[in-house]
């Protein structure tokens, strides 16, 4: 038995930190209220947009992706008024929960997990609720590992007094997204996915549209409250995550420099790779619209899904993620989110190969690998 392991985060968030990002961080601590550090934050938020693909202004919260979701319903949406809310896997249902806590009536669209909603059933929920003006949506749905066909359902919204939200927190840079060209007018986001960063920023960037039901709504709100960020912009009203933000301007800087159109391919061709590994291994994929962010794989049938979980993070040193919710012990998840690269791919295949064969399920050492390997060169990064 090797007792040196080196480990891989193969899980959908967080995940992997480059170095670089790493060391910005450990820089000193300066006053958040300094011409010094404004001057930093200012330059930093600036340069966000570009992950967004947005002119508009980008806010940072201190706090989880939950945080900017739960901004964006309290700053839009009154309680007793009406809200379209796409529930088809976890964090759908967050978004139910949130609004749901502040007293909004929730119209929902309710799907199979591992369905993604079609621009047409949005449609239909728009013309049945003339009365409902914010549409909350999941980009990609981390729990299922499914993605929605953002850019058609923004093209419904788009000319209409609707106001669509959706959660990046997982699809940021994974997943292609033009938030100004689409017309999408809401979106919310966190650090520790695809911007390659630790937990604990989160982020949220609105259109004009948007921005006016924001200045009259009444919902009750404090730390979320978006007018006040507004006001005080570049400089938060409540204490910023200094060091965070030297990380979040690192992180930017190599994001600009590989460029926003080879991140998407990155990330493309890392789930293509991954789910022609895991059908090469006679698995089954669990999403009817799979994505980028993670491959949602079906635990085969006999084995336990958490004990493949456990098996890889402590024999093996890949941590992957099992199911959520409801299908907690039916799937699990390998992730291609972030700083990940076709090796980091390889050895998450080759560890579930082993994993697998362990547990009884029969495999032939390499199939999997193989399959990855095939697809990398044949897209032309490898061999």
């Amino acid at each position: 038995m090797f007792k040196l392991k080196k480990h891989y985060i193969m899980a959908p968030g967080p995940t992997p930190v480059p170095v670089d990002v790493l060391l910005a961080g450990a820089k000193e601590t300066i006053h958040h209220r300094t011409p010094q550090f404004l001057e930093i934050m200012e330059k930093t938020l600036d340069e966000a947009r570009y992950l967004f693909q947005t002119s508009n202004r980008v806010y940072a919260f201190v706090s989880s992706g939950t945080g900017a979701m739960e901004a964006a319903v309290t700053n839009l949406v009154n309680p007793n008024e009406k809200a379209i809310v796409v529930v088809s896997g976890k964090f759908g249902e967050r978004w139910k929960e949130i609004c749901e806590a502040y007293g909004i009536n929730v119209v929902e669209i309710a799907l199979e997990w591992g369905e993604a909603v079609s621009p047409e059933q949005i449609e239909k929920a728009m013309k049945e609720h003339p009365d409902a003006k914010v549409i909350f949506t999941t980009h990609s749905e981390t729990s299922t590992g499914t993605v929605i066909d953002l850019q058609a359902i923004a093209q419904i919204t788009k000319n209409t007094d609707r106001v669509l939200v959706t959660d990046e927190v997982s699809g940021l840079l994974a997943e292609p997204l033009k938030m100004d060209e689409w017309g999408v007018d809401v979106v919310v986001a966190g650090s520790q996915k695809g911007i390659m960063m630790p937990p604990g920023l989160a982020f949220i960037t609105l259109s004009k549209k948007a921005w006016e039901i924001v200045k009259n709504n009444k919902c009750p709100r404090y730390y979320f409250d978006l007018r006040y960020y507004e006001e005080n912009y570049p400089d938060n009203p409540w204490t910023p995550a200094v060091n965070m933000i030297y990380m979040l301007n690192q992180s930017i800087k190599m994001l600009k420099e590989e460029g926003i159109e080879n991140v998407w391919e990155r990330h493309r061709i890392l789930g293509e790779a991954t789910r022609n590994a895991v059908k090469a291994l006679g698995l089954e994929l669990f999403s009817k619209r799979p994505g980028n962010v993670c491959t949602a794989v079906k635990v085969p049938a006999g084995l336990d899904g958490k004990k493949i979980t456990k098996i890889m993070r402590d024999k093996y040193g890949v941590t992957i993620a099992g199911g959520q919710g409801k299908i907690s012990n039916t799937i699990f998840r390998i992730a291609h989110l972030g700083y990940v690269s076709l090796f980091d791919t390889i050895a998450a295949i080759s560890a579930l190969e082993f994993t697998l064969h362990e547990l009884g399920y029969p495999v032939k050492f390499g199939e999997g690998v193989k399959a990855a390997m095939e697809t990398f060169h044949k897209e032309g990064v490898a061999g």
